[in-house]
């Protein structure tokens, strides 16, 4: 049976369980890193966190993800697109994106960096995403519109 899942606004009250399943879904490419701290990861999540850019991605009427599309003057930044690990490997993170991606109003490219080494690149290329650039600790990645 096929999960359906659907966005929901966001709101500030969202913020501190967002931080929390930042901190989760990241830490094990953190380690990985040598770079988990459990305060900073939850802090860079509050300090960064817009929820009028933000949805909440809602399954069976839990909240179980979000994702974030930040306009600016050259591209639309995806970020923050965290799926609770019991809901992950069911094909939602898989739809999320691909309905982001068929958004029309996009016509700007879409750019998001992910941790070198984590498996979430190989959706993103998937998707059409292309290597922009990287550092010792980020992949950039930008789709062509």
């Amino acid at each position: 049976m096929a999960l359906t899942w659907n966005f929901r606004a966001s709101d500030s009250s969202d913020a501190h369980w967002m931080a929390e399943l930042r901190a989760e879904v990241m830490r094990a490419d953190l380690e990985r890193l040598g770079r988990y701290d459990a305060i900073r990861v939850r802090q860079r999540f509050l300090d960064a966190f817009l929820p009028e850019y933000t949805q909440v991605i809602v399954a069976n009427g839990q909240d179980i993800g979000l994702v974030a599309l930040r306009p600016e003057a050259d591209a639309v930044w995806l970020e923050h697109f965290y799926i609770a690990p019991d809901y992950q490997g069911l094909g939602i993170g898989r739809e999320v994106l691909a309905r982001i991606m068929q958004e029309e109003h996009f016509t700007k490219p879409l750019r998001l960096n992910v941790l070198q080494g984590s498996p979430a690149r190989r959706l993103y290329e998937r998707h059409g995403f292309t290597l922009d650039h990287e550092d010792s600790v980020d992949v950039y990645l930008v789709t062509a519109r």
